[in-house]
């Protein structure tokens, strides 16, 4: 465990700064970069005290949870609007920019020897830094639990009664509010209870099997849906015809939808409030170690978004669904892979709820109970807390997804892109023109431009509805 949840008090600080002008700045760089990969993230004295840690594998699999959510059913849409060649470029650059970021995340904690975000902003600007990175996972966690809430109360009475022969829209078990209150209670609170993200190895790792075979079905289903897409709503049947400009994949595409594009990407790739406690779980941890979890969990999730994605477009083409399950809906309502693989996406959003719990009462306790060591009374009492707003949220506010879709905007840009290169801009000893501290400045600036993007876009889409 980190430091008992605690916090960096001011003598620490200023012993920081001390100590790292007594090092001296004649230190060899190369013998810096090789002392850092290999340094432990926890003191030696406290990672005796824990348990063997988190295999890699596993903590793999908690990472792609925490990447890998509901976005996975919007990128066939957004390829459409950009284009098979300009969608793969972006997507690889986002990704590329993302794990970057993660490298100058773990590069501060090794040179701080700090093990949290929130500690990363009380070095780099005081406690109003620390207050405004907890602030930021926050807001912007309870929004995604919210919101994958939402998408299970609306999808999961449809993707149930498709399995049922009978009318039983009055049952129960197709009421959405129930199925949500069950759901949470049965599933969703007792994960969250976990102390540790290590236990949900098992359920992330489920997690990603589900997106994998979601990504599989795309492909197969390639094949079964002709083109082009012509649908009788009298007589469901398909007429089939020879290949038109409509079935034409498009490699360069530019459209008004086409600015959605960024903004959807870079929050395709949010792991950044889970990255240093799974770091903190590691067996072994060291940098390269954690960095190379980093790279598989990100080239991995990159791998089944692009196949997504791709085979989503080249099925619908043109008619793609910003939700891509709509149009296996409308195109094969009666398909039991199809049926089964929808049941499947869900259960995997659902499961990466507690994930991403875990950042978030994280920084609740350490913004409110600083200097406490571990208790389980703020442990439960928090969770119930932070379960209980979710799923009010969900139950009762009509338009969450757009209200947290602004929120949003701001609070993922500032995770993966603005606080990293704000914070090694500011922390780091090198020089400004220094290969790290100009690719930190390229974040940094990446971020804003996506965020004021992604807001203004939000707000135009307001004002047109």
């Amino acid at each position: 465990m980190e430091r008992s949840w605690g916090s960096i008090n001011a003598s620490e600080r200023s012993w920081y700064v001390s100590a790292r002008r007594e090092q001296g700045e004649e230190t060899e760089e190369e013998e810096e970069k090789e002392h850092e990969e290999a340094t432990p993230l926890l003191r030696s004295e406290i990672q005796s005290q824990e348990c063997s840690g988190v295999s890699f594998s596993f903590s793999v699999f908690n990472l792609m949870n925490a990447i890998m959510g509901s976005s996975i059913l919007g990128l066939a849409y957004i390829m459409a609007n950009t284009g098979i060649i300009v969608f793969s470029i972006m997507l690889l650059i986002v990704a590329i920019m993302a794990s970057y970021s993660v490298h100058l995340l773990l590069t501060m904690c090794i040179q701080t020897a700090v093990t949290s975000y929130e500690d990363l902003g009380l070095f780099a600007f005081g406690s109003v830094g620390k207050v405004a990175v907890a602030s930021t996972i926050i807001i912007q966690n309870i929004g995604a639990m919210s919101t994958y809430l939402l998408v299970i109360k609306t999808e999961l009475p449809g993707a149930i009664s498709q399995f049922l022969t009978d009318d039983c829209s009055r049952s129960w078990y197709l009421d959405g509010r129930i199925l949500l209150i069950i759901i949470c209670v049965c599933i969703v609170f007792p994960l969250t209870l976990l102390p540790k993200l290590g236990f949900l190895g098992y359920t992330s790792s489920l997690s990603f099997f589900f997106k994998a075979f979601f990504a599989l079905v795309v492909i197969v289903k390639k094949w079964s849906i002709p083109c082009p897409l012509t649908l009788s709503h009298k007589e469901e049947f398909f007429q089939i015809s020879n290949i038109t400009e409509d079935c034409k994949p498009k490699f360069f595409h530019i459209s008004k939808e086409s600015a959605y594009a960024i903004p959807t990407m870079a929050f395709s790739f949010l792991c950044h409030t889970s990255v240093l406690p799974i770091y903190c779980e590691l067996q072994r941890p060291s940098k390269s170690r954690m960095q190379n979890v980093t790279n598989t969990g990100i080239a991995l999730s990159f791998l089944v978004y692009f196949l997504s994605a791709l085979f989503g477009y080249l099925t619908f083409y043109e008619k793609v669904e910003s939700e891509i399950l709509q149009g296996y809906s409308k195109y094969l309502p009666h398909d039991v892979v199809v049926m089964a693989v929808k049941l499947c996406i869900l259960f995997a959003v659902l499961l990466t709820v507690p994930l991403i719990h875990f950042p978030a009462r994280k920084a609740i306790i350490m913004t409110f109970f600083p200097n406490h060591p571990f208790s389980w009374i703020h442990h439960v009492l928090v969770t119930l807390a932070v379960n209980t707003i979710i799923v009010l949220l969900a139950l009762y506010v009509p338009d969450i997804r757009n209200i947290f879709g602004i929120v949003g905007a701001s609070t993922a840009t500032c995770l993966v892109f603005v606080y990293p290169g704000l914070f090694y801009l500011k922390l780091s000893r090198e020089d400004f023109i220094s290969q790290k501290k100009l690719g930190a400045l390229v974040l940094l600036l990446f971020g804003i431009l996506v965020g004021s993007l992604s807001f203004a876009l939000i707000i135009f889409d307001w004002i047109n509805k």
